[in-house]
C-alpha cells in the first residue's frame, strides 16, 4: 500500500511529461482565473454604471 501511495503522490517526478503536463495545466488554471476575476471586476464597473444612468434618468423624470 505504501508503495502505491508513493507512486500516487509522485507520479509527476517520475515522469518529465506528467511533470511538463501539470505546469502547462496549472498555468492555463492561473491565466482563466486572472480572466475571471478582470471580467468580474469589468461587469462590476459596467454595473454601477448602468445603475447609475438609470437612476440620473429616474431624477430627471420626477417633478420637481
Amino acid at each position: 500500500m505504501a508503495k502505491a501511495l508513493i507512486g500516487h503522490l509522485n507520479s509527476d517526478l517520475r515522469d518529465p511529461r506528467l511533470a511538463l503536463e501539470n505546469a502547462r495545466l496549472r498555468n492555463r488554471v492561473a491565466e482563466l482565473e486572472s480572466l475571471v476575476l478582470r471580467l468580474s471586476q469589468e461587469n462590476d464597473k459596467l454595473l454601477a454604471a448602468r445603475a447609475a444612468e438609470l437612476l440620473g434618468s429616474d431624477a430627471e423624470m420626477q417633478p420637481a
